[in-house]
């Protein structure tokens, strides 16, 4: 299995590929796609490049299966809302490629990677190292991606099992119900 990782970024977007055979992880490939060049207020330019972004790494790496970082509110919702769209962006182009698409938040991918939710990036990056045998730290967004990458190739096949076995619904609570809101 080939997993593609994603940490959305407006202004940075991090990627990461890894292979997976049995227990085995192999480090494919990583990097960062940049929006930096346009100017701040061009939101749907800067959504056009990560939609091709993504799309050019998925046709040359070629992944099985997609996983994506949940973005919860910051302190600041305008910065909280233009993330979500970067989010959304490399969403559709994972799944316009017709790639099935896990989720997991920072949270969980720390607790992972690291063994602890509260873990430093830099704590993120040394252990992603490791995992994956490099020869230098990757960088803070791409070791988040490829983090991701690696919490999926543990999770994934647990998380599927559960699903077979006890179908997943969606809570009822905080949702429009009968016309009436809980």
């Amino acid at each position: 299995m080939r997993i593609l990782g994603i940490d959305p970024g407006l202004q940075t977007t991090g990627f990461g590929v890894i292979d997976v055979q049995g227990q085995a992880l192999t480090y494919v490939a990583s990097g960062t796609i940049r929006t930096t060049a346009l100017a701040l207020g061009d939101l749907p330019g800067r959504l056009k490049v990560l939609f091709d972004g993504i799309n050019e790494v998925v046709t040359r790496y070629q992944p099985t299966v997609a996983t994506v970082e949940i973005v919860f509110v910051n302190v600041n919702p305008q910065s909280t809302l233009l993330l979500g769209q970067a989010r959304g962006a490399c969403i559709t182009a994972l799944v316009s490629r017709d790639l099935p698409v896990a989720e997991y938040t920072a949270l969980q991918m720390k607790k992972a990677i690291v063994g602890h939710g509260r873990a430093a990036k830099n704590q993120v990056q040394e252990m992603v190292r490791r995992l994956l045998n490099l020869p230098g730290l990757p960088g803070p967004d791409a070791a988040d991606a490829l983090g991701m990458a690696i919490t999926h190739a543990h999770a994934g096949h647990a998380m599927a099992r559960l699903g077979q076995a006890s179908p997943l619904q969606r809570r009822q609570h905080a949702m429009y119900k009968s016309g009436r809101s809980y």
